[in-house]
């Protein structure tokens, strides 16, 4: 982890649902900005006296590339102080102070497993970047099953992005599922559905960001099935 922070500068930012942007951030050097698919950079944001009560934590949701930039995609939480004012203040042009890469929860260097990619809202950022790393360099790996659970359909991200990552990547299987509308697709919890497609797959190891209650519930179930805690890694958000 680095622990100098550093000022980088927002070049870009996109609405990419009705409460959810994306924030594009070039770093000070011209080198590339190198971290490991999964990892997350804290910001240091203006809203606290306190250090540590001004600190925000976001997965990096790009993936590694030659350029010395990275996004970050955020949720506007009600009476959310952090991003509350990202959304409020910053705009493009402004500076970032910013420290990272750090974390543990990335790509597992060898895929020789199933892996089942279980998130929900932003948490999905991780398995973006994880994606698009093992899509740019033609990663050899078995199934991987990205299980998104979200609201509804104006709450899913890179929805289209992810259906064409599908025709690219082989044995990637999206699977976005709704918990308060009915469409086309799958509807109701992530966990109903990660509890059929790894039934009976003992191979099977698990990733889970998003929300503590799902990741405490997706750990239960998994527990319950059989699931060695070895095979279940996980990042909190909230």
């Amino acid at each position: 982890m680095s622990l100098e922070w550093q000022t980088g500068k927002v070049v870009s930012i996109i609405d990419e649902t009705h409460n959810t942007r994306r924030f594009f951030i070039e770093t000070p050097s011209s080198e590339p900005f190198v971290f490991k698919p999964g990892q997350f950079v804290t910001l240091d944001l203006p809203i606290h006296e306190k250090k540590n009560k001004r600190w925000r934590s976001y997965s990096i949701a790009s993936a590694p590339d030659t350029t010395n930039m990275f996004e970050l995609v955020v949720v506007l939480v009600e009476d959310g102080a952090g991003s509350g004012h990202l959304f409020r203040n910053v705009v493009v042009g402004d500076e970032m102070v910013f420290r990272g890469p750090a974390g543990v929860f990335t790509l597992p260097q060898d895929l020789e497993h199933d892996y089942f990619m279980i998130c929900t809202g932003t948490g999905i950022a991780p398995f973006r970047s994880m994606i698009h790393h093992i899509y740019n360099y033609q990663i050899p790996c078995k199934n991987i099953y990205l299980i998104f659970g979200t609201r509804t359909q104006k709450d899913l991200l890179y929805h289209h992005e992810l259906k064409s990552l599908t025709e690219k990547v082989p044995h990637l299987h999206y699977i976005p599922v709704l918990s308060r509308e009915q469409w086309e697709g799958k509807s109701g919890y992530v966990h109903d559905v990660y509890k059929e497609l790894c039934a009976g797959n003992t191979d099977a190891h698990f990733l889970l960001c998003g929300w503590k209650n799902m990741i405490d519930d997706a750990r239960h179930h998994l527990e319950a099935m059989g699931y060695d805690k070895k095979q279940v890694h996980f990042e909190l958000y909230g």
